[in-house]
Parts: structure tokens; C-alpha cells; sequence
């Protein structure tokens, strides 16, 4: 049995002693089969709504907590029926909550540590690409040189427009903006590129601008655009074409706008109506976990902005006001 099938079994176990001691309480009998049944139905209910991740926590906290459960049912043999076997339940639920919060946050760490090392790489990645157009500038120019004065001149044209090809993919992401955001950037952009996706950046000044520390951006921006590449490759070979990205920049009237549009294959009024508030929808399918859409909200909140999106004509469009005085 998977260890998430465990947890549930018991936890509709240990619910259904509660629930029946707590009726002792009543002056009238309940039927012990219904306190059962409500059990089986409430934890159903909450299988169905929550995301799981028990076994990030291990076996050693695990257990912990269940053995604490354990002597809170044992507790019952020592008090009769009465207000305590209400305390009793309380601990049982908090005992849950601290559980589910703790795991949950301990995949968010993890989630977050991971990016991080990621992000750090890209940004000397880019680095060092910055570094290597300069260090042969000066040989481009003058093999362009030569070809000039010896009256090459299309030949001359053609490597000057793959040069210019090669800079502008760098000049794109990282011109203005600070080393985490412009490593972000372009590995997103060249991300895109290698899948075949048309992805265009449309800054009216530099996303950098944003009122934001540096963790945040990476995983705004880093959510925002990594969902947006899944959703175009999903849709490019559904539909056979070439998928587009926009990620637009701008400031109005105090607010801060980014706005990511790209093409999406269709998404279910479920998904829909949960998505960017409730951790464990995802547009991705099975498999995956859920948590970017609702880390882009929370940083959204954070920092007092507003966060819209629809899903149009194969159309997914977010839009994100973010206050320019925090």
C-alpha cells in the first residue's frame, strides 16, 4: 500500500474514535455506523480537495505524530463522557493541520532551494556569454572589415546578420537589468528557442524596475514564464504550429503591469476556477504538483498587488498590477 493510502486509512481510523466518542456525549444513541460513515466521508472530502505530500516530512516526524494521535484516542479510557473528549478532538485536528502545513512547506523550501540553485547557474551562464561576445567583438569586426575591402560586401551583410541574430537573443534579456533578472531572462528566452516557440520581450524599462527583492522576481518570473513555455509546447504539437509568447512591461498611473500572453490548449472550468488560489491545480496534467501558479499569487498578495487572468481562443493571458510605492 502507497504510504499516502496508509495515511488516509488511518486517518479515517482515528477519526471514526473520535467522532464516536464524541457522541457519547449525547443524550440520544447514535448508531455506531454513522459516526463511521461521516468519518469515511469527511476524510474522502478532503482527499479529493488537498494535495498530500506526507512523506516529505519522513518517517521519523511521521511517527511522531501518529503516536501522539494514538495516546490522544488511549486519553478517552480516562475520562468520561464530556467536554474533554471535544479537547481531544481539537489536538487531533491541530495535530493534522501542523502535519499538512509543515509538509507543504517543506516542498515550498525545497521547491525554492531548488530554483535558486538553477537560477544561479543561468546567471553565470549568461555571464559568461556576455563575456564571450566581448572577448571576440573585436574579430568580428574585423573579419567584417576584410570582407568589406575586398568587395564582399553580401557575404560581409549575411555574417553581419548572424552576428546581430546572436547579440540581439543576449541585448534582449539583459540589457538594464539586474544579474538575477537577466539570467532569468535569457534562459527563458533561449529555453523557448529551443523548443521552437516565438517568444518576444516588450519592455517599455527594465522588469528590474519592479519593487521586488531578487527571491521573489526569480520566482515570478520564473513560474510565469516556465508555464507558459509547458503550455506553448503542449499546444505546438497539438495544433502543429508555432506557438508565441509575450511578455509585456510597462508602467501606468502608479502601477506597475507585466502581462504574459501565450497560446494554451484548452483548459477546464475546474482547472480554471482554482487556478492561482489553491495549491494542487495545475493546467499540466498529472504529475505535477501545482504549486507555481499559486507562489505567483502569494507574491502577487505579498506585495499589495492585483493578479487577473482569462483563457481565450486557445489564449492564455495573466495580467499582474503591481503598486510602484510599496
Amino acid at each position: 500500500m502507497k504510504p499516502e493510502n496508509l495515511y488516509w486509512a488511518a486517518l479515517a481510523v482515528l477519526g471514526m474514535v473520535h467522532l464516536y466518542m464524541l457522541t457519547l456525549m449525547l443524550p440520544w444513541k447514535i448508531p455506531i455506523y454513522l459516526t463511521c460513515l461521516l468519518s469515511i466521508i469527511i476524510v474522502y472530502c478532503f482527499y479529493k480537495k488537498s494535495i498530500l505530500y506526507v512523506s516529505v516530512l519522513g518517517i521519523k516526524w511521521n511517527t511522531v505524530l501518529f503516536v501522539l494521535q494514538l495516546l490522544l484516542a488511549v486519553l478517552y479510557i480516562s475520562f468520561k463522557p464530556s467536554w474533554a473528549y471535544l479537547v481531544l478532538l481539537i489536538i487531533f485536528v491541530g495535530i493534522e493541520i501542523i502535519r499538512l502545513t509543515g509538509s507543504r512547506k517543506v516542498i515550498e523550501l525545497t521547491q525554492e532551494n531548488h530554483l535558486y540553485k538553477d537560477q544561479s547557474a543561468h546567471f553565470n551562464e549568461t555571464f559568461r556569454i556576455v563575456r564571450s561576445e566581448r572577448h571576440d567583438f573585436l574579430k568580428h569586426v574585423s573579419a567584417i572589415h576584410f570582407m568589406l575591402e575586398n568587395g564582399k560586401n553580401d557575404e560581409a551583410k549575411a555574417y553581419l546578420d548572424d552576428l546581430v541574430d546572436g547579440y540581439e537573443e543576449t541585448n534582449l534579456s539583459i540589457k538594464g537589468e539586474r544579474g538575477i533578472v537577466a539570467g532569468i531572462l535569457h534562459q527563458m528566452y533561449r529555453r523557448a528557442k529551443k523548443a521552437g516557440i516565438a517568444i518576444v520581450y516588450d519592455f517599455d524599462l527594465p522588469v528590474s524596475t519592479l519593487p521586488l527583492p531578487d527571491t521573489a522576481m526569480v520566482q515570478l518570473l520564473g513560474n510565469l514564464l516556465s508555464n507558459s513555455i509547458d503550455a506553448s509546447e503542449d499546444w505546438q504539437k497539438k495544433q502543429e504550429e508555432q506557438a508565441v509568447i509575450t511578455l509585456q512591461f510597462f508602467k501606468r498611473s502608479g502601477l506597475y503591469l507585466l502581462i504574459c500572453k501565450n497560446n494554451s490548449p484548452a483548459i477546464s472550468t475546474a482547472i480554471l476556477d482554482g487556478l492561482f488560489h489553491v495549491y494542487g491545480k495545475s493546467t499540466k496534467g498529472e504529475g505535477h504538483e501545482g504549486l507555481g501558479t499559486k507562489v505567483i499569487q502569494d507574491i502577487v498578495n505579498t506585495h499589495h498587488g492585483f493578479l487577473d487572468f482569462v483563457y481565450k481562443d486557445q489564449e492564455f493571458t495573466v495580467k499582474i498590477k503591481i503598486p510602484a510605492i510599496q
